[in-house]
């Protein structure tokens, strides 16, 4: 990953987004209940984060959320839990 994606990445999503795809693979969450359970999670963070005024934040945590969404359209994540 260069500079300009690593910039882009901490614009849009306050962190490596790649990194934080492969913390949610290996959450309890994500094990269990699958990608939609994270995405419903990061919509709520967003909630409250705009409810404390931190819009950017916010966006962010939304830009997060679509990202996760984003993958599992296209095959990296499964929508429900992946464990037995």
């Amino acid at each position: 990953m260069n500079a300009n994606q690593i910039d882009r990445n901490s614009q849009m999503y306050g962190c490596n987004f790649q990194q934080f795809l492969e913390g949610v693979t290996n959450s309890i969450t994500y094990k269990f209940s699958g990608a939609n359970m994270i995405v419903a999670g990061l919509m709520s963070d967003a909630q409250e984060q705009m409810a404390f005024g931190d819009t950017e934040g916010a966006r962010q945590t939304l830009n997060r959320a679509k990202g996760v969404l984003f993958a599992v359209m296209e095959g990296q994540l499964n929508a429900s839990g992946v464990a037995a």
